[in-house]
């Protein structure tokens, strides 16, 4: 489907006009973290996203078709510290053994707060990014990263509601297999 010409099938301005739905934002960082953030290198686990569903509440619950926002809180920690190595270096995210639980939960998206998604060094040296090797040509699943989740964890956090609806429209480059989108969660 790729080539140099770019994805002739299912390049991003396909979708365009169709990433909306239901939003959940799961705080791992305020849940499972030192001051509400996880460190660089933390593998976050199934058991760490469903216990940050059964410590946030109801509309926390994950359901097919959602579209999951995962807070680590290392933005909030690169934005008062210095970005450094943030684009690229060591970075907590989702653990490789995740990958059931995102083919299990029939999410259509799952975007963090990271520039990488998954956890930073990988959890193994023989793939780069396993997870989104399985992810996306497998499983199906629109990633975002380096989402700035920050004030929206502060209002779930205030009014304990941790869902939305959200439109993430991309840029519509044609045959580009990603782009920049526009987050709006409406509460």
């Amino acid at each position: 489907m790729v080539t140099s010409l770019g994805d002739g099938v299912t390049g991003i301005e396909t979708v365009a006009n169709g990433i909306v739905g239901r939003g959940v934002l799961l705080d791992v960082g305020r849940c499972c973290g030192d001051d509400g953030e996880l460190p660089d290198g933390f593998a976050i686990t199934t058991e760490h996203l469903n216990a940050t569903i059964a410590t946030q509440g109801p509309t926390s619950e994950v359901r097919r078709g959602d579209i999951v926002l995962v807070r680590t809180g290392q933005l909030a920690r690169t934005r008062r510290d210095g970005w450094g190595d943030y684009a690229g270096g060591a970075a907590p995210g989702l653990s490789f053994t995740t990958a059931d639980w995102l083919h299990d939960s029939e999410i259509a998206a799952i975007a963090t707060d990271t520039w990488g998604f998954e956890v930073r060094p990988n959890e193994f040296d023989v793939a780069f990014q396993p997870l989104h090797q399985v992810a996306i040509p497998n499983i199906g699943l629109f990633l975002g990263e380096m989402w700035d989740l920050d004030a929206l964890a502060e209002d779930c956090a205030t009014d304990g509601v941790y869902e939305f609806f959200l439109t993430a429209a991309p840029i519509p480059v044609t045959g580009a297999v990603g782009a920049p989108v526009n987050p709006i969660a409406v509460k």
